[in-house]
């Protein structure tokens, strides 16, 4: 992220760190033997706040990133780029 916002990215690092404990718990319920539906709540904690963090880091990049291009006068590049990701977004 090239003009990343050191404020965004202290709230990326800090959820990225959560999802990182929270999967090492959920290693953890799998090899405990713990209830599928445990595990399935879990990992579906996990996948939203990878959504969560997905969309911050994307309202930042289109504040900063693509902003910055189009006032340089080659953000078609980059919106094309955002366009095709969200496109691609498995959840959708």
């Amino acid at each position: 992220m090239l003009h990343q916002n050191p404020k965004v990215k202290k709230e990326v690092l800090k959820r990225m760190s959560y999802v990182s404990g929270h999967l090492h718990g959920i290693s953890k319920m799998i090899e405990e033997d713990k209830y599928c539906i445990d595990i399935v709540k879990q990992i579906q904690a996990v996948q939203s706040a990878l959504n969560k963090l997905t969309e911050i880091i994307l309202e930042d990049h289109l504040a900063t990133c693509v902003s910055h291009a189009i006032k340089k006068g080659s953000g078609q590049k980059l919106i094309k780029e955002v366009m095709e990701t969200i496109k691609h977004n498995p959840k959708k």
